[in-house]
């Protein structure tokens, strides 16, 4: 099958993946664009979770704050090597993970950094709430489960939509990168500071 030189430019501007993958991904999906994404983030996502069990000790910290200087995020992302966090594209990576925070106000990085008092706790609420609306017992259980998830894309920073393309959520942009630049990529940490509220 023949792919057309936009096409792979589009995918490339969309994922962030390498010219001969992205071909490779158009080609295996048939032309067709959306599946091609997901074909590159699959992975992307397993390349990352071979190389998540290796070190990542360099990387660099970035801060954003926001035009009308009332909201500032400092953001800590690593890398395997002092090679990858000098390169340009994992600077804008993180650059953009700060301005992401700043705009989406996550308060965890991961799902398993909630508490689980938390997440026990907005499961009986949304359990409760289901059962208020008149739901059949037997998916009460569903119900929570899927409420959950949203609730996570409200507060867990790899869960949420990246703002700049809410088609992808930050653990994809991250296995992307993660896959583009062949090392384990992690954010470490955040900081977020609003004006009146100190830090959260």
């Amino acid at each position: 099958m023949i792919v057309a030189p936009k096409d792979i430019q589009e995918l490339r501007k969309k994922t962030g993946a390498g010219m001969m993958d992205s071909k490779k991904a158009l080609v295996d999906a048939k032309g067709d664009m959306e599946k091609a994404v997901i074909i590159l983030r699959e992975k992307g996502l397993a390349d990352l979770s071979k190389r998540a069990g290796r070190e990542a000790k360099e990387g660099i910290i970035d801060a954003y704050i926001h035009a009308n200087g009332k909201i500032g995020v400092i953001v800590e992302v690593n890398s395997e090597t002092d090679f990858v966090a000098k390169n340009d594209k994992f600077k804008e990576f993180v650059h953009d993970i700060a301005l992401h925070v700043a705009a989406a106000d996550p308060k965890y990085i991961n799902i398993e950094d909630v508490q689980k008092d938390e997440i026990k706790k907005e499961t009986d609420l949304y359990k409760k709430q289901a059962k208020n609306e008149g739901k059949p017992d037997k998916i009460v259980d569903k119900i929570a489960e899927g409420k959950l998830s949203k609730y996570y894309e409200q507060v867990v920073l790899l869960e949420q939509p990246y703002v700049k393309d809410p088609d992808q959520k930050i653990k994809d942009y991250l296995g992307s990168v993660a896959g583009s630049l062949g090392e384990n990529i992690k954010i470490s940490r955040f900081v977020r500071m609003q004006l009146g509220l100190g830090q959260e």
